[in-house]
């Protein structure tokens, strides 16, 4: 420690970390503001251009929700079914067979809800075929 007492500043703990000082008062510090070109991208929505009509950009967690069709809770119980047969099957010990099966059925509840998240937002924010929730809003009277 009585060594670290006699080194500058500049050189003792930054050097570990590679970060660099400036040695003297002419040279420029590193900026902490950004132009608004810099600035990262904080949108939900993908850097690419949705190619079917939007219906809402950034939905809220209701919207999407509410707008699960057929197809979207047909998916989410047969991937909680199919995971929980996989968490039984992979139960080894017959002691273990309930408790995989449990948690292979809420892996697959979480999975299936997401897997059907994913495709009702995608509908809505026009990344994914959405002829169905097109007619629907306009027949409700919204506009795009």
């Amino acid at each position: 420690m009585r060594e670290a007492q006699n080194q500058p500043i500049s050189e003792f703990p930054f050097r570990r970390r590679n970060l660099k000082l400036p040695r003297n008062n002419n040279e420029q510090q590193p900026s902490i503001h950004t132009s608004s070109s810099n600035r990262m991208n904080t949108d939900i929505t993908a850097s690419e251009k949705p190619q079917y009509p939007v219906i809402d950009r950034n939905p809220p967690f209701t919207a999407v929700v509410g707008n699960f069709n057929t197809l979207d809770y047909l998916r989410f119980s047969s991937i909680t079914g199919v995971s929980v047969v996989v968490g039984y099957l992979s139960g080894i010990k017959p002691g273990l067979k309930g408790p995989s099966m449990v948690t292979g059925g809420l892996i697959g509840l979480m999975g299936g809800f997401m897997y059907a998240y994913q495709n009702s937002a995608g509908r809505l924010m026009g990344f994914f075929p959405n002829e169905g929730e097109v007619a629907r809003y306009q027949k409700r009277g919204f506009s795009s």
